[in-house]
């Protein structure tokens, strides 16, 4: 026998995720570089302004809703002085679970304990982020996808105690999985997803839209395949109903809870008439056209992803994430962050920046550090001010 005639043994599963994350290195370093100045600086700004930079990511807004359900379960809720109710039933229940977890294993609080899975699980939609744009593009452009993500504007509700990390990472790994006809991973992911965030039927939608197509191509379906799409629902699906049940209410009180808090799907009537409104005076016009600026970009990077003929998983996840978060009613503040898990936008633009020949890579490196700057500055100002509820 030749040594042409030997086969090498498959390597090991821990010799691939040692080589997968050898490969990601450098996006990861960059990620936690950029998300380590944004909480530097708001340590620093809220420190100037007698605040707690350790209160702002822990426990204001959402942070607190999660919290409580951690400690003291669903039940609780509030009413407003205009008889609206706010039940915590809103808030799906994996990023509390974890937090109890995590503060049953540590001496770590309930609001320490979602920092650090916010934390970890920003670091793993790092990962997925890169993953799929290196599985796509290359590592150039998987290094420059999870940069663009990280200097987002509202970037630092990535390190904040609240659940667009943890979506992020589930959501980006069950679309790797689907990509790489991992159909078991990417339903039980997807599961999980729908357990994080109402959203979470973006990534069901992508599963069965891509093996819907893939088992008409195919003529076929292996249990596999099959397996993935029962399970991608079943944890959005058990939540719904739990509420269901527990208001009374069956299919519909789900709803009924999101209606409480102001929240529905009305095509985007109520955003544009909000962002009408701003042009009922000035300086409040500028804000206004800075919308409309904004919606144009976000839908003109869509088209971008479609023209390049990102894969279908991509394009079906992106375009719902994308619909939910611009047409449905509730706090338009928030919007910016529901786009966060809509990260398959920022491939066009980390395409556009690894074609730039080498010797502009300094002015590319350049504008990416400023954006980090302006992200941890904007950042700070931000929670120090109106924050993302």
């Amino acid at each position: 026998m030749t040594d042409l005639d030997q086969r090498l043994p498959p390597p090991s599963y821990g010799a691939r995720a040692s080589a997968a994350l050898r490969r990601a290195a450098p996006a990861l370093l960059v990620y936690a570089g950029v998300r380590a100045l944004g909480v530097a600086v708001l340590a620093v700004w809220s420190a100037a302004a007698g605040k707690s930079a350790h209160t702002l990511l822990t426990a204001r807004w959402d942070s607190l809703w999660y919290t409580r359900v951690a400690e003291h379960g669903y039940g609780w809720e509030v009413t407003l002085p205009d008889g609206s109710v706010h039940s915590n039933l809103a808030f799906f229940p994996l990023l509390p679970w974890l937090e109890r977890l995590v503060s049953a294993v540590s001496p770590l609080s309930y609001a320490d304990a979602g920092l650090v899975v916010s934390w970890l699980a920003s670091l793993c939609a790092a990962g997925g982020i890169f993953a799929i744009a290196d599985h796509l593009y290359g590592r150039r452009v998987g290094v420059y996808a999870v940069a663009l993500w990280a200097v987002l504007p509202v970037g630092i509700v990535q390190s904040m105690a609240y659940s667009e990390s943890l979506f992020t990472a589930l959501a980006a790994w069950s679309l790797y999985a689907v990509l790489t006809g991992r159909w078991v991973w990417a339903g039980v992911l997807a599961s999980l997803a729908g357990l994080t965030r109402p959203v979470g039927a973006a990534v069901v939608a992508a599963l069965w839209v891509t093996a819907a197509v893939h088992i008409r191509r195919e003529r076929t379906a292996d249990r596999r395949l099959i397996l993935g799409v029962v399970l991608a629902p079943l944890g959005a699906a058990g939540y719904v109903l739990w509420v269901g049940h527990r208001t009374g209410d069956g299919l519909f009180g789900y709803l009924d809870v999101q209606a409480g808090w102001g929240n529905g799907f009305d095509f985007g009537y109520a955003f544009a008439r909000f962002v009408g409104d701003k042009f009922t005076a000035f300086p409040a016009a500028l804000a206004g056209v800075g919308l409309i600026v904004g919606v144009a970009l976000v839908v003109w990077l869509y088209v971008i992803g479609v023209r390049q003929k990102q894969p279908l998983p991509l394009l079906v996840h992106c375009g719902i994430v994308v619909a939910l978060a611009l047409c449905a009613a509730g706090y338009f503040g928030s919007k910016p962050r529901l786009l966060l898990p809509a990260f398959p936008l920022l491939l066009p633009l980390a395409v556009a920046l690894a074609r730039v020949r080498t010797s502009r890579s300094a002015l590319v490196l350049g504008g990416l550090a400023a954006a980090a700057a302006a992200s941890a500055a904007y950042g700070a100002f931000w929670l120090n001010g109106s924050g993302p509820p």
